[in-house]
């Protein structure tokens, strides 16, 4: 799966793959900033890598909530990234007219997790031809992905990822089910561990949600322990000042420390 995709590297080194970037794309300076730094660490760690980073912010509680730079130009930049630095790029999709639009700019379709039983997005995405990567609703047992998978494969199209976000705990918590990962392993399609999201606390009342970011690296092991193809992190040079998920976000300065760890299990966890 990972082959397929343009300009991928390190995908035959046995090691998880990484989708890391900023929440949402802020401006050009800061998103070259991030993409710089994790292409350095992720060449150097040998771990194949996609730049992540959403053009605009349709799920947001507040009216207020900052949703974007305006598409095309937040497009135009994270096609900037896939060029000028040879990276695959994933970024979200939230109706069928976007999925043609995105795809001329990024190598993977991310459908997010509220919208992962919207039939004409999934059959939109699918028919692109990209790599589509599903996040699991929160809502959803793993076991009924398949039923996610199935759209895309009878579309036409066979690449297709799935990512967990963590399954939601009463009102105001997630937590992250691991049996879950083998469960959706099972259907024969790559599995992504998305580690800054399962530690949101979404529905706050202020209507930003906040986050558990000091569990960043206690939820990354227990993944990768468990065998999952590949993890999603968000990561941002000053989280408390991000303009959107800064809560739940791993600043940047620390994403080289946790990688290297990471890297470490993961060799560990392939000898037994």
């Amino acid at each position: 799966m990972l082959k397929n995709i343009p300009y991928i590297k390190n995908y035959d080194k046995n090691n998880f793959f990484l989708f890391a970037g900023p929440c949402v794309v802020e401006n050009e300076e800061i998103v070259f900033q991030i993409a710089t730094k994790i292409k350095e660490i992720t060449d150097r760690l040998e771990i194949p890598y996609v730049f992540k980073a959403s053009y605009r912010k349709a799920n947001r509680s507040r009216l207020d909530s900052f949703t974007g730079i305006g598409d095309l130009k937040a497009l135009g930049i994270l096609g900037k990234v896939r060029d000028q630095f040879n990276l695959p790029v994933v970024t979200d999709i939230h109706s069928e007219g976007e999925a043609e639009m995105a795809a001329d700019y990024v190598d993977i379709l991310q459908i997010p997790a509220f919208l992962c039983r919207q039939t004409d997005l999934l059959i939109a995405a699918a028919k692109t031809g990209k790599v589509i990567n599903i996040k699991k609703g929160q809502f959803l047992a793993p076991d009924s992905m398949k039923f996610a998978i199935d759209k895309i494969l009878e579309s036409g199209n066979e690449n297709v990822m799935i990512t967990d976000r963590g399954t939601m705990f009463g009102y105001q918590d997630l937590i992250v089910d691991y049996r879950g990962i083998p469960e959706m392993q099972k259907y024969g399609y790559p599995v992504i561990l998305d580690i800054t999201h399962s530690l949101q606390q979404p529905n706050q009342s202020s209507g930003v949600t906040g986050g558990k970011p000091e569990l960043i690296e206690t939820v990354a092991r227990a993944g990768i322990a468990v065998g999952v193809d590949g993890i999603f992190i968000e990561t941002h040079p000053d989280p408390a000042n991000a303009k959107s998920d800064g809560a739940n976000m791993l600043h940047l300065n620390y994403l080289e420390n946790l990688l290297s760890k990471l890297v470490k299990l993961r060799s560990t966890i392939n000898s037994l």
